[in-house]
């Protein structure tokens, strides 16, 4: 919580500096070179006081190229695609790799692949009357500082290899609502999962909301049995069969293992917790009702977010997976005998095509009443600080604890699919 705090001060107070990109390296064929970091880029104040704090690469990189869409910078570190040229370093073409969170020191510079310069100028400007008005009537909530959409199943978040429209692109270029700048992502949802989707308004908004979703990951520990939370995240999912317990708490650190040759990877349970490439994952669970067909509804309550924590959980350690989440829970569909499951990656192309709504999207068929049922996974509910009020009260006093700050809570309907499968699983 006092990181949040601290990150929302330093937001407010520090003024944001924009540099001109420099390209006039040996090696600009290839590389964007960034202006070299300078010696008081370290420096903010934060209730009068100075502090020093470390320039990290994903910093200097969002100060210096503000035209970037964020989640461009984002991917561009994932796929390890960001070098640095080190200030200690004689040789001009001596690059490595750097990571988002990696510190800079003073000269050093960052380069970027030239491609951003293309693209950087948005393809995804050009959307329909039809489709602009789509997305807007996905917002559920929307205040000076966040906005929250109830995300449609069928639709990535991010962009990335053979995706056309991700909603965070789509968003830029129809939910600016008349501010200069668009709405930011501050959390994910996976690809074929629904439900609340918070975003930034503003670039403070954004850090603050940020900061409040790192610290839930990195204290989860802290949160286990308390009933009130700075952030609290409720999804509800439909499995097969039913956990053993009625309610419980799921602490199994996960861990990524690369499949199919190197072309695609999965999430697991990972026994040996002291590995580095595991991650802490912990999920509460309670059964909201059971039905005669074998189905269950649970609410599950992530305390950490970790990628495809909720899914993993459920299959391999309550032995219940998702329905309709063939990735990890294939085998389980399989025997189950009330689907055909042909070719999945078939069904979802008939299911895209048969639906006229914006960008594809067909949110009517997947009941589990069909022969291919979609992935049942929705985030239902979400509790956390109203931003907007907690940025007035810091403009006023010197400090703001968020834990006073009065609660958001917002709520999004379930899909028509979702639906139809509650509706058949509790008549």
């Amino acid at each position: 919580m006092r990181a949040a705090q601290s990150m929302m001060l330093r937001a407010l107070r520090s003024g944001q500096r924009q540099f001109s990109v420099a390209v006039t390296r040996p090696w600009e064929d290839k590389w964007l070179t960034l202006p070299p970091v300078s010696a008081s880029s370290s420096a903010s104040v934060e209730l009068n006081q100075l502090s020093s704090t470390p320039t990290t690469a994903l910093k200097w990189v969002v100060r210096c190229c503000p035209h970037l869409p964020r989640a461009l910078v984002h991917k561009l570190f994932r796929l390890r695609q960001v070098r640095i040229h080190p200030a200690t370093v004689i040789q001009q073409q001596t690059f490595k790799r750097v990571a988002a969170k990696d510190t800079l020191n003073t000269g050093d510079r960052i380069l970027l692949p030239q491609s951003v310069k293309v693209k950087q100028t948005p393809t995804h400007s050009h959307l329909t009357p039809q489709q602009i008005n789509f997305i807007r009537t996905l917002v559920i909530y929307k205040d000076p500082a966040i906005l929250v959409l109830n995300k449609p199943p069928g639709m990535p978040v991010q962009g990335g290899i053979n995706i056309k429209r991700s909603l965070d692109a789509v968003a830029a270029a129809s939910l600016n609502y008349g501010y200069s700048q668009p709405p930011r992502l501050v959390h994910r949802l996976d690809r074929d999962c629904s439900g609340i989707l918070v975003m930034g308004r503003t670039h403070t908004s954004t850090t603050v909301l940020h900061s409040i979703f790192r610290e839930k990951t990195s204290r989860a520990s802290d949160d286990i049995g308390k009933e009130k939370r700075i952030l609290q995240r409720r999804y509800w999912a439909l499995v097969l069969g039913c956990p053993r317990r009625p309610k419980g708490l799921v602490t199994a650190s996960l861990g990524k293992v690369v499949v199919d040759n190197g072309r695609s990877d999965r999430i697991t349970i990972v026994d040996n917790s002291t590995l580095m490439s595991s991650q802490h994952a912990i999920t509460e669970y309670r059964v909201i009702a059971s039905s005669s067909q074998g189905y269950t509804w649970l609410e599950l309550t992530p305390l950490t977010g970790r990628k495809h924590q909720l899914r993993v959980h459920c299959a391999e350690v309550l032995g219940t997976p998702i329905v309709g989440d063939y990735k990890y829970g294939w085998q389980a569909h399989r025997k189950w005998g009330h689907f055909d499951l042909p070719n999945v990656e078939d069904s979802r192309e008939e299911l895209l095509n048969e639906e006229k709504l914006p960008f594809g999207l067909n949110l009517n068929k997947g009941s589990i009443s069909e022969n291919h049922p979609r992935l049942h996974l929705h985030c239902k509910q979400m509790v956390l600080p109203n931003i907007s009020q907690a940025l007035q009260n810091v403009q006023s006093a010197s400090s703001c604890d968020l834990s006073l700050v009065e609660e958001l809570e917002l709520v999004a309907d379930l899909p028509p699919y979702m639906q139809r499968s509650w509706d058949v699983t509790n008549y």
